[in-house]
């Protein structure tokens, strides 16, 4: 097993659909690492920037709080299990639920720990595998916060981005492209939120006022998926 970029991604290019005849669990492990690490770098550098996103309709705590979650996940990463990376996903979501405050934390608790379950086991994940997992993440914030696309949410900018991510990969697209284009989505996606009224949330408080700004949640969900897409290797 090497360290270098493209073999951290190796399994989750289109041509590992199907079932491997040489499974690389180590591969996907790393995949996995590096979204997660890239994630929680990302948090943190953006705390004030996301916090002045969510001081304009909300309460103004998204970023300190997303940092002080990242920042434990970091703090503990050696510790993290590794079994496979759906343990590993698990684990970082029983990390962050506990570390991030208010409500972001059962929210991003919830979606990396759905995201694990879908992946729990598995020795060679494809393309098709991801993007369930992310299915499972949403259908986790769904629930978990009784909201769906139009609310004003992150999953106005989640849901469309995991849409294009899919439709990239079926076109025969390499991870890379395909996630360019999540994050082209998700950014024109997270900008439109300031057309629409929240309806869940602190900002929910702010009703019609709200229209105007964007959601600090989809808007974060943008830039951490732009980040995870401008450090992916080429296939």
């Amino acid at each position: 097993m090497t360290d270098s970029p493209t073999d951290q991604t190796a399994s989750l290019s289109p041509s590992h659909d199907g079932p491997s005849a040489d499974p690389q669990p180590d591969h996907d492990l790393r995949a996995a690492e590096l979204v997660v690490r890239t994630i929680s770098e990302e948090a943190i550098a953006q705390e004030k920037y996301f916090g002045d996103l969510d001081s304009v309709v909300g309460d103004g705590d998204f970023g300190y709080s997303l940092a002080r979650g990242f920042e434990f996940v970091l703090a503990e990463w050696d510790d993290i299990d590794r079994a496979d990376a759906g343990a590993f996903l698990s684990k970082v979501a029983t990390m962050i639920t506990g570390h991030i405050g208010g409500t972001s934390g059962p929210l991003w608790g919830t979606a990396f720990l759905r995201a694990g379950t879908r992946l729990k086991g598995q020795s060679d994940l494809g393309t098709a595998d991801v993007v369930d997992a992310l299915r499972g993440a949403i259908e986790g914030i769904k629930k978990r916060g009784k909201s769906d696309v139009g609310d004003k949410t992150l999953l106005d900018a989640l849901v469309p981005a995991v849409d294009a991510l899919e439709a990239s990969f079926a076109s025969g697209d390499d991870t890379r492209t395909a996630l360019a284009a999540m994050a082209t989505t998700a950014r024109s996606s997270a900008e439109a939120t300031s057309t629409l009224e929240a309806r869940r949330g602190r900002a929910s408080y702010s009703g019609e006022r709200s229209i105007g700004s964007v959601d600090a949640g989809a808007v974060g969900v943008a830039v951490l998926i732009e980040k995870v897409a401008s450090i992916w290797p080429a296939p």
